[in-house]
């Protein structure tokens, strides 16, 4: 049967295999794979039982890092100096104490969150540190610095620098309450610190009030003796104009020649001092408005009964948005209502004022054309009476100055007492509610805290560096690697055996002497037999990624298994570089595959017949210099095809994948393929690579067998498959065999 009649035969099997559907089932480890069909990669995730396994597998990495993290956390927290936190309880006043009720020179009022923490900037502000410095003193100083003197050290250590990293300030949330803490390795000294801090705070805003009013009060006192100057000269000059132009016997003339014009002298007097009052006003508003200044600020713009009122309730109403912002976001219900009050308030304070605005400009106007009126029905009469209306004009400007400057050294004067009277009263703004006391357990270290950490870290890190182990290592050891990775079923696993002959270890199903790995073969051989297309296959290739993973000792125990179920056997050794199966068995390898290939043998003189009951041999015969050009010989096809005739299975030994090709180019004339793995020694992209030809190819890859699998960490993968109970069931079912030996 020529090669391209062979394939034919093969897609035809396959073909009415239903194209070698590999239905194989099985669970190794935890690890479950379905439904491999032939031709297809199989998708595997890993699975919980996965991690779990290599956990197990390297505990002790896990232990040993464990141990280290959590060791290290016990030796820092032992090793810390205990520090104890003391804390002083301080409230601040939303307004100053009302003694009396004057003016004060500095408002303290709290009425927002920017206030209270312009408070808490204070108390941690480096004056407030400084002054606590300062009054830290002889012993109490000693022992305050005593923990953080070194022995060796004389450099000189700064009280305000440990002040100022040691203390804290903390408001309580929706309170006018701050907590004072400060830690110190002598709860004692932490206390009285504590205490410093709320005392020295306490009397620095005192401080600070008393030196504002003194200061207040020396300046008004210069303004006071500027003012009285003021005064005193523009009384001089009004007595200096009386004299000089005799101004009583003025009046008298003035009585006789203007007699006609009193009444009208009186009018105009009057609009003129009316006017220049409604134009100083007028001045104001329209400076205030051109500059774009508030118009409530004006005296008599503020006095107006509906503009203070509305003045006071927008006030109450910023409050009050102000206080509901340190609640209350912007776009809160109650914030959005107060907001369009507030507006609405506004916008009828605006209404106000311009109502106000257009009053004061029409009484200017008013003013100012009753004026012009005055002064036309003047003009007739100022030729007769010009020079004594100029004196009278010229005297009641120089006494109306008089009479205003008197006014205002007299509120100037009024002012100046109130500041100094309130300049020596003690008020405070705030006061402590309670004082630091020594006590309690220390705050640091955190012996719970940093053990947890220490737990918990030490155990994320161990299995940190498992996995990461776990990640270098790649090579093919569980049944994931060879699913999930290599893309072949599981379908034999073959135990290490100890140290023996390689004759004795390629013939262990006869000879017993190693009953594990009897039974191993025994079950590759089960489920062989379970699926048709291995079942069916006559002709199977053996292989491997590497040497030395056991495809030999593989070929001939597994041959040596079906000869015992009574199917005649033959083991052909394809590997012409290294043949090892005349070795197998201690025959010669003389002639062989390369003498039928070259046609100088005949199949019958090189078959080595009854070996063992039911299986021949075909050495290589020898070591071929060409065997590639060998396996592709038609001479070669038709000793495979003479085989199949004559005997029920053919096992074929091949040279691994990964070394050369000799394998592929046999692959094509057989029914399926074996791939052999040795446990934990190939690396998972090489098997998978050596695997994936056998895949690429058009014929069935029946599975992989696991060989060399080490029974020491069996556990770890296997558990399933080999444990204690089932090595002392081994043992009881060799020693009934030797007893029944010896009874024969």
């Amino acid at each position: 049967m020529t090669r391209r009649e062979n394939n034919m035969e093969n897609e035809s099997k396959q073909n009415s295999a239903a194209g070698y559907g590999y239905n194989y089932s099985g669970n190794y480890a935890g690890y479950s794979a379905v439904g491999y069909g032939y031709g297809e990669t199989p998708q595997v995730q890993r699975q919980l039982q996965d991690y779990l396994l290599i956990v197990r597998e390297r505990i002790w990495y896990i232990v040993v890092v464990f141990l280290v993290v959590f060791s290290s956390a016990l030796v820092y927290t032992l090793s810390q100096t205990k520090i104890y936190q003391a804390t002083a309880t301080v409230q601040i006043f939303r307004h100053d104490p009302t003694i009396m009720k004057v003016q004060a020179v500095m408002e303290n009022e709290i009425r927002s969150a920017e206030d209270l923490n312009t408070q808490v900037k204070i108390l941690e502000s480096a004056t407030i540190v400084q002054k606590v410095a300062e009054r830290i003193t002889g012993d109490d100083l000693r022992q305050f610095l005593a923990p953080y003197e070194k022995e060796g050290n004389n450099d000189p250590i700064s009280a305000a620098g440990i002040l100022g990293a040691n203390r804290k300030i903390v408001p309580q949330r929706l309170t006018l309450i701050l907590l004072v803490q400060y830690q110190h390795p002598d709860k004692f000294v932490a206390a009285k610190v504590a205490n410093y801090f709320v005392d020295e705070f306490i009397a620095y805003n005192a401080r600070v009030r008393i030196d504002e009013s003194m200061k207040a009060v020396e300046d008004l006192k210069v303004r006071v003796e500027q003012q009285r100057k003021r005064v005193d000269e523009i009384a001089v000059n009004l007595q200096a104009y009386r004299a000089k132009n005799n101004m009583v016997s003025l009046d008298e003339r003035k009585d006789i020649v203007t007699e006609k014009l009193k009444a009208l002298n009186l009018y105009v007097t009057q609009t003129t001092s009316h006017l220049k009052d409604a134009e100083i006003r007028w001045s104001q508003v329209k400076e205030r408005r051109d500059s774009g200044g508030n118009l409530t600020e004006l005296p008599f713009i503020a006095s107006e009964p509906l503009i203070s009122s509305l003045v006071q309730q927008l006030s109450a109403q910023k409050i009050a948005m102000a206080q509901l912002r340190e609640r209350y976001r912007d776009k809160h219900p109650r914030m959005v209502e107060a907001a369009k009050s507030a507006a609405q308030t506004e916008r009828e304070l605006d209404k106000a004022i311009k109502s106000a605005e257009a009053s004061i400009e029409s009484e200017y106007q008013t003013a100012l054309r009753n004026d012009q009126e005055a002064r036309a029905q003047l003009a007739t009469q100022e030729s007769e009476s010009l020079a004594i209306d100029r004196y009278a004009v010229e005297y009641d400007n120089i006494s109306r100055d008089l009479k205003i400057n008197e006014q205002i050294l007299e509120s100037i004067i009024s002012r100046t007492r109130e500041t100094s009277m309130t300049s020596t009263i003690e008020t405070q703004n705030a006061r402590v509610v309670d004082h630091a006391v020594a006590g309690g357990a220390p705050v640091s270290p955190k012996v719970a805290l940093n053990l947890g950490l220490g737990f918990f870290g030490g155990l994320a890190l161990g299995l940190g560096f498992a996995f990461f182990v776990a990640y270098l290592d790649d090579r093919v050891k569980s049944s994931f690697d060879i699913e999930g990775v290599v893309g072949l079923p599981l379908i034999g696993i073959i135990p290490q055996i100890k140290r023996m002959d390689q004759a004795d270890k390629a013939q262990i199903v006869v000879n017993n002497a190693d009953r594990q790995v009897a039974e191993s073969f025994l079950t590759l051989h089960s489920s062989l037999r379970l699926k048709d297309e291995s079942k069916n296959a006559k002709c199977i290739l053996i292989t491997s990624t590497v040497p030395g993973e056991g495809k030999s000792f593989t070929t001939t125990n597994l041959a040596l298994t079906f000869a015992a179920h009574g199917e005649h056997v033959a083991i052909v050794d394809c590997d012409l570089r290294k043949p090892n199966i005349h070795k197998s068995f201690r025959v010669e390898n003389l002639k062989g595959v390369i003498d039928v290939s070259a046609g100088t043998a005949t199949l019958d003189e090189v078959i080595l017949r009854n070996l063992q009951p039911n299986l021949d041999i075909i050495p290589a015969g020898g070591r071929a210099k060409n065997p590639t050009h060998i396996l592709n010989s038609k001479n070669f096809e038709l000793m495979l095809s003479d085989l199949r005739k004559r005997y029920d299975r053919i096992f074929i030994d091949t040279p691994p994948l990964a070394a050369v090709s000799d394998a592929l180019i046999i692959l094509p004339l057989v029914d399926g393929s074996l791939f052999t793995i040795y446990f934990n020694k190939v690396r998972r992209k090489s098997a998978q690579f050596s695997a994936k030809k056998l895949l690429e190819a058009n014929v069935p890859a029946l599975g992989a067998v696991l060989n060399g699998l080490n029974l020491a960490v069996s556990g770890y993968y296997y558990a399933q498959y080999y444990d204690k109970s089932y090595k002392d069931y081994y043992v009881v079912m060799a020693k009934d065999e030797e007893a029944r030996e010896t009874t024969r």
